[in-house]
């Protein structure tokens, strides 16, 4: 028998709905205010907690003990993986990394911006095998330090990994086997290591890791990121420490300037440039969020396409908690004559859960270019796809970021997990698997009422689309002179992405446990 979750009441999908609609019109309506970069606060300055941030930031050590109690927590699941219990709601592993960790580190995004990648085991556990000690800071001379192919050196390698990732989890249901789990880590364990020891940097965290750059991605969206203090300094400065390191402490591992910094993507928050700035100038600064998505980061189109995936495989893994996804399975193997785990007909899903809403994007785009052509204005008419393909992109981010959080908020608060069972028992030695009226109570017994759920889903979902009319807004106006009716393909775009998410809220959703 499959539990299921209810969905979103009725009444919030129409009101939202209205408000896309008077949201949409105001942003054809209003102009963009010309500004300039946003104004930012040293979260080392407030009060009450300028303290902490100040000792975070100038004693290594506290990191380091983080890193270690996450590499340890990364064994721990990876002995229950591989020789605790395969019933898969007793076993820390799958329990720990499906249910608590993908959910946990997308939300604490916004609190702590990539912070999550400074306490990654993945890159932690590599760098201390490949430089031999967990506390040298400066580079190992046991790297052989290759350029990495140009090939690589973009986040196409990180956008076909998190396509297998998808494919692994939902098709083939590693989600549903410990073992499975476990061999998925080590795997991701071994090519950061790989890569590490052969390449220079950290090519893996750049170029190849999919949760990274996922999380690089929605930190774009985060109040909190890492930048210069005093931005004078920096223009000032000639030895340039935070990218070329110091006597103590290594360079930038993804080969960051931190004056001309404007974007997360790619800051992993080691904290190399906060400990070899010789003018203490880098902190954790407190901004607008959303500041990058909606104006200052600059467009690229693999990180354009990184981002268009994104959505797709997260609206992808919403469809395939649905009844209809079922129905669609049963249809599509009769049709192919697909027997067993049905994984072509599921890969044919995928493939078109993933290419429609980019073809979508691309025919609102062309709507957008052909109606910019048709203004008078010159300069924009030669206006080509790819830029506006790549400017637009950041659209996607708050919209796959709400529907993100909130679909994994229904898991997170109903699918509560008895912690301090699966902690005192990892491996779930001697467990019994749980009986149906076990899991009924665990889906009674949530963290939150259902009414406060709701309201969070409602809300966040809301707030993605504002996000969303604001990218649309400020990026339509500052890059490419788009005002009034011009916006309107794009804005069409964001509204049918959020209706879409929002009919998936309402429908039932199969548990995952």
């Amino acid at each position: 028998m499959i539990m299921t979750h209810p969905g979103l009441p009725l009444y919030w999908a129409y009101a939202i709905g209205i408000m896309m609609l008077l949201l949409g019109l105001l942003t054809m309506a209003v102009k963009a205010p010309t500004t300039s970069a946003s104004r930012s606060i040293s979260l080392a300055k407030l009060p009450l907690i300028g303290g902490l941030f100040r000792f975070l930031t100038k004693y290594t050590w506290p990191l380091l003990l983080l890193k270690i109690a996450f590499a340890a927590l990364f064994i721990t699941v990876i002995t229950a993986g591989l020789w605790g219990t395969p019933i898969v709601e007793r076993n820390l592993a799958t329990t720990l990394t499906w249910n608590l960790w993908w959910t946990g580190i997308i939300i604490a995004i916004l609190f702590s911006g990539s912070a999550w990648c400074a306490l990654c085991p993945w890159d932690n556990i590599a760098s201390w095998l490949v430089n031999h000690s967990i506390w040298r800071h400066s580079n190992s001379h046991s790297r052989l330090q290759l350029k990495v192919p140009n090939m690589l050196r973009s986040v196409w390698p990180a956008s076909l990994l998190f396509i297998g990732f998808t494919w692994l989890e939902l098709g083939v249901g590693i989600v549903a086997s410990p073992y499975a789990t476990a061999m998925l880590a080590l795997l991701m364990l071994i090519l950061a290591t790989t890569t590490l020891a052969l390449f220079e940097g950290k090519a893996f965290c750049r170029y190849m890791c999919p949760v990274g750059r996922t999380v690089g991605a929605y930190s774009q969206l985060a109040p909190i990121a890492l930048r210069p203090i005093d931005s004078e300094i920096c223009r000032n400065c000639k030895t340039l420490e935070c990218f070329h390191g110091s006597d103590k402490i290594a360079p930038c591992p993804t080969k960051l300037v931190m004056g001309r910094l404007q974007e997360n993507t790619y800051c992993t928050s080691c904290g190399n440039c906060t400990q070899s700035c010789p003018s203490s100038n880098v902190s954790w600064q407190l901004r607008s969020p959303s500041s990058e998505a909606i104006k200052e980061a600059k467009p690229h189109m693999d990180e354009a396409f990184f981002l268009l995936i994104l959505l797709s495989l997260t609206l992808f893994h919403g469809l395939t908690m649905l009844d209809y996804w079922e129905v669609y399975l049963s249809e599509m193997a009769q049709l192919i004559n697909d027997s067993g785990q049905l994984i072509i007909s599921f890969s044919i899903g995928l493939a078109a859960t993933l290419i429609l809403p980019i073809l979508i994007y691309c025919l609102c785009i062309g709507l957008t270019q052909r109606v910019l052509k048709n203004s008078l204005d010159t300069v924009v008419t030669k206006l080509s796809f790819n830029k506006l393909f790549s400017g637009f992109a950041f659209v996607s981010l708050p919209l796959a970021f709400s529907y993100h959080i909130a679909h994994n908020l229904t898991h997170f608060v109903r699918e509560s997990s008895d912690w301090l069972s699966l902690v005192a028992n990892p491996l779930g030695i001697g467990a019994e698997p749980l009986s149906m009226m076990d899991k009924h109570m665990r889906h009674m017994e949530m963290m939150v009422s259902e009414n406060t759920l709701f309201i969070m889903q409602g809300v966040i979902i809301a707030i993605g689309f504002v996000i969303a009319a604001q990218v649309i807004r400020h990026r339509g106006h500052r890059l490419f002179a788009a005002q009034g009716i011009t916006l309107l393909p794009m804005i069409l775009f964001a509204a049918l992405v959020t209706g879409f998410n929002l009919w998936m809220l309402v429908q039932p959703m199969t548990m995952r446990m």
